[in-house]
């Protein structure tokens, strides 16, 4: 191909999104089991009573490493790999950690509100990406 037709990045769409989100949520369950394993056996009856908030807050926390460290390290998760999408800063940087612990609260919270689900695309941009200034990008076959 001549540089004139490469196929250059796009805003990545819904669907692209949602696969990754489907794929990473099942690694994010794995992640979430070992997690458990880990402090389960340091309780006193080898289980976590139900609604245990420093639980809640331990495997949120596991959860912002999981999408943090991908997205500062390549700004990709795995789902985001296989949907050939990649996170960035509206200036075409990589993420710091600052950015993405900016990005994965205001995600979290849109993706679980009926709002920002309604919310989730203008103009290719959702709205977790517009409040941090990062952009997903769909990148072209390679």
């Amino acid at each position: 191909m001549t540089p004139s037709t490469t196929p250059q990045p796009h805003p990545a769409g819904l669907l692209p999104r949602l696969g990754a989100a489907v794929y990473d949520g099942l690694l994010l369950v794995a992640l979430f089991f070992l997690a458990t394993a880990l402090v389960a056996p340091l309780m006193p009856s080898d289980h976590i009573p139900t609604g245990t908030i420093w639980f809640q807050a331990y495997l949120l926390l596991v959860m912002f490493g999981f999408y943090g460290w991908f997205w500062t390290h390549g700004g990709q998760t795995l789902g985001m790999r296989a949907w050939r999408l990649r996170v960035l800063n509206t200036d075409g940087s990589a993420l710091r950690w600052s950015r993405a612990l900016l990005r994965f609260i205001v995600a979290w919270l849109a993706w679980f509100s009926v709002i920002g689900l309604l919310l989730c695309l203008r103009n290719g941009v959702a709205l977790h990406d517009q409040l941090s200034n990062t952009r997903v990008l769909r990148l072209p076959k390679v």
